[in-house]
């Protein structure tokens, strides 16, 4: 929780602070398209997190080896390939459009950023099988 609400007071926060929003008022800050994409690139950020949250709340319930758990990380590996895939579309716009600046440092942070979503989505996805074949291993012991 304490991520995400961390995460919300940034993406609030950056707008106004940006360079490129300096001269604009405090409705035309929000309509930029830069940050309507992040934005939006946001929402599966933001889904994750709540997926992980409830899968927390799987195993605090002792329901870590059921069907809605695997789905959680199911949903958690789709929305970490999801948000690579945001993000690498964000630097090659930056890298295509942007000529009059070096965006040397986006494209850092972006590299850095699909990283730790790819090894997200592949921890995921192990987990996922490992917690699958547990599932299924429980459901035919019964």
């Amino acid at each position: 929780m304490l991520i995400g609400i961390v995460v919300l007071a940034g993406m609030i926060r950056f707008p106004l602070t940006e360079g490129r929003a300096v001269n604009l008022d405090l409705f035309h800050i929000y309509w930029d398209p830069f940050i309507a994409y992040i934005y939006v690139a946001s929402i599966p950020f933001f889904v994750a997190l709540y997926q992980a949250f409830k899968l927390l709340g799987y195993i605090g319930q002792n329901k870590a080896f059921s069907p809605s758990s695997v789905k959680a990380l199911r949903t958690i590996k789709y929305c970490a390939i999801i948000q690579s895939i945001l993000i690498v579309m964000a630097a090659l716009y930056i890298r295509i459009s942007v000529k009059d600046d070096d965006p040397a440092g986006f494209i850092a942070v972006g590299i850095v950023a699909t990283f730790i979503s790819i090894v997200i989505a592949t921890v995921a996805a192990v987990f996922e099988k490992l917690l699958q074949s547990a599932v299924d291993i429980k459901s035919e012991s019964e």
